[in-house]
This record gives C-alpha cells, structure tokens and sequence, in this order.
C-alpha cells in the first residue's frame, strides 16, 4: 500500500478506501462505514479527487456524531466522570444509570482492570501494545501505564468512530512510538496488514492484544472471528486482554436498556460465561482465572459485585514454543 493511501485512510476513518485495478488504470474506491453519510461510494483514478470529495462529508459526518444522538464512546465516558460527552449522551447515560446505578461502577472497574492487566503484562517483558476498540482517551491511558514499567513501549490505538479518532490523534500520538489506526477490527486483513501497524508492530515479537469493554459490541459470531484472528495472529509469548459483559448473573432488562439506549447504532450482546472463556481456548490463562471484573488482582481489597450485572475479565498467555493456534 502506498504512503500517500495509508494517508488518506488514516485522515478519513470514516470510509474504507482500498486501490483496485479498473480498465487500463487503477483506481480508488471508498465506501461509507457510517449509515446516512454522503456520498456512500466515491470511485476515482486521482487520490487528490478522492479526499476533495470526501473531506465535506467528513467534516459533517464527525460534526454531526458529535452533536446528535448517544454515542457509546461518550456515554463511557460519562460513566468514568470524563468531560468528552455531550447532552443526547448524558441523557441515555443517566437513563440507564436511573434504573441501574451499577453500571457506572462497572465502567470505572473496567478502568482500573485495563491499568492492571498492561502492568501486569509489561512486568513481564511485554514492549508494545495493541488496543482495540480503544475508545476515547482516558488518562491513565495505555501508553502511559506501559511506560511506567518500559519506558520504550509501543503502543497502536485503534477504532472505526471518527469522534474518538479525532480526540485520540490529538491527545495519543505523543511520538513515534504512539499510532493511532481508524479501522473496523471486524475487517481483520486490511488491518492487520495496515501500514501503520505493521511499521509499529513487530508480529514475530510478543505483542498484548487488548479487547477491552468492545467485544459486547458485536454480533456473537463478528466476535468470534474478531478473537479467533488475533489470537491465531498473535507471536508466542504474547498476551490477550479480554474484559465483556455477560448474561450470567446479569439482568437481563440492563441488556435491554443498554440496547435501547445506543439507539442501534450497535448492537448490545451478552455471551454466557462459558463463551467468554472460549475466547481464550488455546491460551494458558493467567491467575485468577476468568473472574469478575473487580476480582482480577485488585490493587486493594476486592468490593462486592453488583447484584444485577455482571462484567468479567481474564488475561491469557500464548505459551513459547506454541505454535500458532489455529481456530
């Protein structure tokens, strides 16, 4: 791929945009990855044309993401006390949060698991990091706990939502050794061969693959193809990340509500614990074990679980000398 189109994908993560061969001269295509954004398809021989006619569409696009209707990166972010959201994500938050206070709980467990779980997987050795589904930032982030333990960690962020893209290419790519990716982690091939990432990401050595709080977000088998790629993917020696909510010991109405509240724009599913845990078939993993969320090494004295919802948590390991795993 071309420096010029890695270019161009990166500044308009809002489109899929590939090269392909048309009559006697290639072209460039770029397809919507958001629902109601013009123009959907863009086809044309000149990249300069290509972001000529995207960049209107963008500008609105990201615009009107980040004024109209709840948004699943804001409404986190409310949740940890941030101050990225606005009133429609303030409003589907606290409806949920009405009904089901935990779930806040539960966004800032999740938090402080994320900070314990890099830790953990530095202290061993680990020198970069591939967060996805990374979401808006949130001090402390990955990067920054990683280096606390190797100061030259690498680290790759990546989402599809062009608000979270813009606030992480602000605030994120601190250096050379920081990249922030727009992609889909369903389209595994673009992007595990996408130019950024492979130039930060050296597959031969152990990487820590996280899927944080992103999993719930897809359909039981996007899911699955999600984590089956990376895991087979991932070099031995490196580490999965995994933290989802489930529908063991979790009420089934806060499924619901959390489904109504991001107003479809993805869907809201709750694995059993028994498939969380086959996300991690192959790898040995980690003390102790698949656990709720707060239970996985608390930094203090573990708080009682919510009663209603349930969020679980595990870290897995590819053995040296383990060959690929093949799903």
């Amino acid at each position: 791929m071309s420096d010029d189109l890695a270019v161009v994908r990166a500044d308009f993560p809002a489109y899929q945009i590939w090269r392909e061969e048309g009559r006697g001269q290639p072209r460039y295509v770029a397809r919507s990855r958001v629902w109601r954004l013009n123009p959907h398809t863009v086809v044309t021989p000149d990249l300069a044309e290509l972001r000529d006619a995207l960049s209107p569409a963008h500008s609105a696009a990201v615009g009107s993401l980040a004024s109209t209707g709840p948004n699943i990166a804001r409404m986190y972010d409310y949740w940890l006390d941030g101050k990225d959201h606005f009133a429609a994500d303030r409003a589907a938050a606290d409806a949920v949060l009405r009904e089901f206070p935990e779930v806040a709980e539960i966004a800032h467990a999740n938090r402080a698991f994320l900070a314990r779980a890099v830790r953990y997987v530095a202290r061993k050795g680990v020198g970069q990091f591939l967060d996805l589904g990374a979401g808006l930032p949130a001090s402390p982030n990955v990067h920054e706990t990683a280096r606390a333990v190797n100061p030259d960690a690498r680290v790759v962020y990546l989402d599809r939502d062009p608000v979270v893209l813009a606030h992480a290419r602000a605030l994120l790519a601190v250096d050379d050794k920081v990249s922030v990716v727009g992609a889909d982690i369903r389209d595994h091939e673009s992007l595990l061969t996408d130019q950024v990432l492979t130039a930060r990401i050296d597959s031969a050595a152990p990487v820590c693959v996280l899927l944080v709080s992103v999993l719930h977000f897809l359909t039981p088998a996007e899911a699955d193809a999600a984590v089956a790629t990376f895991r087979e993917w991932m070099p031995p020696g490196s580490y999965l990340v995994i933290s989802a909510g489930t529908s063991t010991g979790t009420d089934p109405e806060l499924i619901r509500r959390l489904q109504d509240a991001y107003g479809g724009t993805a869907p809201v599913t709750g694995r059993t614990a028994s498939e969380i845990r086959a996300w991690f078939h192959g790898l040995t993993l980690a003390r102790p074990g698949l656990v709720d969320v707060w239970a996985w090494r608390p930094d203090t004295s573990q708080p009682p679980a919510p009663a209603r919802a349930r969020f679980l948590a595990g870290v897995g390991r590819k053995m040296p000398g383990q060959p690929r795993w093949q799903a």
